[in-house]
């Protein structure tokens, strides 16, 4: 079983925010790829759509967490079915990457991202595959950055998330081949 799960905050509010990333690269799996309709998992806490691909289940995931407790949602799951941690990959924004651009690393620490930081402190170990979506303006890191990943994209960045969507999704199928 592979879990791939998209870090963000839940809610209409933060829908379209930069922090909300991970949740939109999700969303676009499970459209690219057929999954069934996201469902809230009470056991979870969180938004589930799971289908068999190539022989193997796999589990979209959406905790309903806020984005800084998002390892509680991670740890239920990964105890409940026995994850192994190579089969865990965690898709989130990350401020300190120039917008546009993706960096793939396991076992690195949190570089601050607070949901990262939630993940390795309840699961015990940074032991596993991130796919970090970078978010940071041009003209370097914001001085205000919780409030700037909160903010949502605007028309350009939208446009530019399309793609980085299209490249993470490409990514994301050849480390799943492999």
């Amino acid at each position: 079983m592979i879990i791939i799960a998209g870090l963000g905050n839940p809610g209409e509010k933060y829908k379209d925010t930069r922090h909300n990333v991970g949740f939109q690269i999700i969303d676009q799996i499970a459209k690219e790829n057929n999954f069934p309709d996201f469902k809230l998992s009470k056991k979870f806490n969180s938004l589930i759509s799971e289908k068999i691909l190539k022989k193997e289940k796999m589990v979209l995931l959406k905790p309903q967490t806020f984005i800084n407790e998002s390892g509680k949602a991670i740890r239920k799951i990964m105890d409940f079915y026995k994850i192994n941690l190579e089969n865990l990959f965690v898709i989130h924004d990350d401020i300190d990457i120039v917008f546009g651009k993706i960096k793939i690393v396991k076992a690195r620490g949190s570089a601050g991202h607070k949901g990262v930081d939630s993940i390795i402190k309840e699961i015990g170990t940074k032991n596993f595959t991130r796919f970090r979506v970078g978010i940071q303006p041009e003209k370097g890191k914001p001085k205000n950055p919780e409030k700037f990943v909160l903010q949502k994209f605007n028309k350009e960045e939208k446009k530019i998330t399309k793609e980085v969507i299209k490249r993470m999704m490409k990514e994301m199928k050849e480390r799943l081949e492999k």
